[in-house]
């Protein structure tokens, strides 16, 4: 099994605080030359953030994208998605990230 590039050699940009922000990273590593993906957290209100999202230049764009692609694609989101967490929140708690993750993505 390959070794799993840590998301944190991958920070392109990076703003997060306690009022949410985002983390963007490069995919070219993971075969998507020049791409880049990105997870960000809005602020609800009440102190409360949103669910943490991803999005990427590839379907933003919608570029051609194989189904193994896509499904590659979703694996990298949800790593994303956990490293953002782990940064918002100082440790990883998969009963504390599902919580989050059913929450919407913003208050409007």
């Amino acid at each position: 099994m390959p070794k799993q590039i840590p998301i944190s050699e991958l920070v392109l940009r990076e703003a997060i605080s306690s009022r949410g922000g985002g983390v963007e990273i490069d995919l070219t590593r993971f075969g998507f030359k020049g791409q880049k993906m990105s997870a960000y957290q809005n602020y609800l209100g009440g102190g409360m953030l949103g669910k943490i999202a991803v999005n990427n230049t590839i379907n933003a764009f919608d570029k051609p994208c194989t189904e193994k692609q896509q499904a590659k694609l979703d694996k990298i989101g949800l790593r994303l998605k956990k490293h953002f967490f782990v940064i918002q929140y100082g440790e990883f708690n998969q009963e504390q990230f599902d919580s989050n993750q059913k929450r919407p993505v913003s208050a409007y």
